[in-house]
């Protein structure tokens, strides 16, 4: 495997910079030279990198999908296929989403799509993403006979349909007792269409 280009670095490192100013203060009030000065670099090398704020965002939510794609990396590779789905049922009704990436960026981004159809694409792309990675894991337990169910494309969608209702509904409870009876809740109903027992 070759190694990645400076360009390629020096981009992730610009990336990752906004993120963090985006994190604080908004991607609304980040600016190429909030991002420069959190990476201790001119801002004309920023430029260089990305000609505009909305490349930056762009590589922002490629970021969001990486760090998403942890959903589906489990600890361990081993286990059969039912318990790999479990297992990644699991980590979508949980508190790792926090952990990949700020709700407060993630909604400041998923903003932008009311208003930047380019922006719109790629987020519709990371949720189909999310829900190829689901549905390939459903289509194997299928073919495995571990569960039945009659089409794992809609199954991935309404499981996503429920954990990203839950999550844009959570974000406003304070109380964690409250937030962790909802969500195992959501986790239920999400396991009861594969048939599963949560």
């Amino acid at each position: 495997m070759g190694r990645r280009s400076l360009k390629e670095d020096q981009q992730k490192r610009i990336v990752e910079a906004f993120y963090e100013v985006a994190k604080r203060e908004g991607i609304e009030n980040t600016s190429f030279g909030k991002v420069a000065k959190e990476l201790n670099m001119r801002q004309s090398l920023v430029v260089h990198y990305f000609a505009t704020k909305e490349e930056m965002t762009l590589g922002l939510i490629d970021l969001i999908i990486m760090r998403y794609e942890n959903i589906y990396l489990l600890e361990s590779e081993k286990g059969n296929a039912l318990e790999k789905l479990i297992a990644v049922m699991n980590n979508i009704f949980s508190r790792k989403w926090d952990s990949y990436i700020d709700d407060s960026v993630f909604y400041n981004c998923f903003a932008l799509i009311f208003r930047n159809q380019v922006i719109k694409h790629r987020f519709r792309e990371l949720h189909l993403l999310l829900r190829g990675w689901l549905q390939n894991l459903i289509q194997s337990c299928m073919e495995q006979g571990l569960i039945k169910c009659e089409d794992p494309s809609r199954a991935a969608d309404l499981v996503f349909v429920i954990s990203d209702g839950a999550y844009y509904y959570l974000s406003m409870v304070q109380d964690m007792d409250e937030y962790d009876m909802h969500l195992e809740r959501y986790r239920q109903e999400a396991f009861k269409l594969l048939g599963l027992k949560g």
